[in-house]
């Protein structure tokens, strides 16, 4: 009987595979992977694996969710023995694994989640910065921003900025500017550390500090191609906040 694994890549590093993924992969007789999956990582399958690229990415979609979910309930009658469903980050953590799920459960088809390491987890550690700390940050907090209509969420933001913790936001970089004057609205000293983070864990990463108020206008100034990641907080106030004056200028 053919078993669906909810795969989850990781950040991008494939040295941040676990081992069961790397397993799974490595078995897959299909392999339907995103776009944000790397491609080292894609090449773990086997050269007889039928490799599928569904190419779903924030903005950017080769295929809808739904024709998604009809793959993966097509690949179960084929007679393949093992079928990986390859998701960027963690498949539970804005990896969109409910509509799959409920898709396959409703074929009545078996499968199986594998974590991953979420951009989250990989940026702070790239960082060496804590997303929690004592006496500072007690609550950790991961958003989207980027709506099922393309624009931003309608977050409680006054909820959000009276928490004191950190909060993570995943596809945040389109609405940025507006993401950031709804936490000023409701009550975010502007002075308050944030930093964008792009293709966490990956040899082109770049970080980008600076302060609620100040980090839309810096990433405006920034062509970005990979994902950013934006981590706001007083448990990111170590950042050098000098080093994105520096770049506010040479953007001017």
């Amino acid at each position: 009987m053919t078993k669906i694994f909810l795969v989850g890549a990781g950040p991008g590093d494939p040295e941040l595979l676990t081992l069961k993924a790397h397993r799974l992969i490595h078995e897959a007789d299909i392999l339907l992977y995103d776009s944000l999956a790397d491609p080292r990582i894609v090449a773990m399958a086997a050269g007889t694996c039928e490799k599928i690229d569904v190419g779903k990415r924030c903005g950017k979609h080769s295929a809808s969710q739904q024709q998604i979910c009809e793959l993966l309930v097509a690949s179960a009658t084929t007679g393949a023995k093992s079928v990986v469903r390859l998701k960027g980050g963690d498949p539970m953590i804005f990896g969109r694994a409910t509509e799959e799920m409920a898709a396959l459960d409703e074929a009545g088809i078996a499968y199986e989640i594998v974590p991953g390491i979420t951009a989250a987890t990989a940026a702070a550690a790239s960082l060496q910065k804590s997303l929690t700390k004592r006496a500072t940050a007690r609550s950790l907090h991961f958003l989207t921003g980027h709506g099922a209509e393309g624009g931003l969420p309608a977050h409680d933001w006054v909820s959000l900025t009276r928490s004191g913790g950190t909060l993570v936001v995943y596809m945040g970089s389109k609405t940025l500017a507006g993401l950031a004057a709804h936490f000023i609205e409701a009550g975010m000293d502007p002075g308050m550390p944030a930093i964008a983070v792009e293709n966490a864990s990956l040899p082109t990463q770049r970080v980008f500090p600076a302060t609620i108020a100040t980090l839309p206008r810096l990433l405006s100034a920034t062509t970005t191609t990979g994902p950013v990641l934006l981590l706001i907080g007083e448990a990111m106030s170590e950042t050098d906040i000098a080093t994105a004056a520096r770049q506010l200028e040479t953007a001017a």
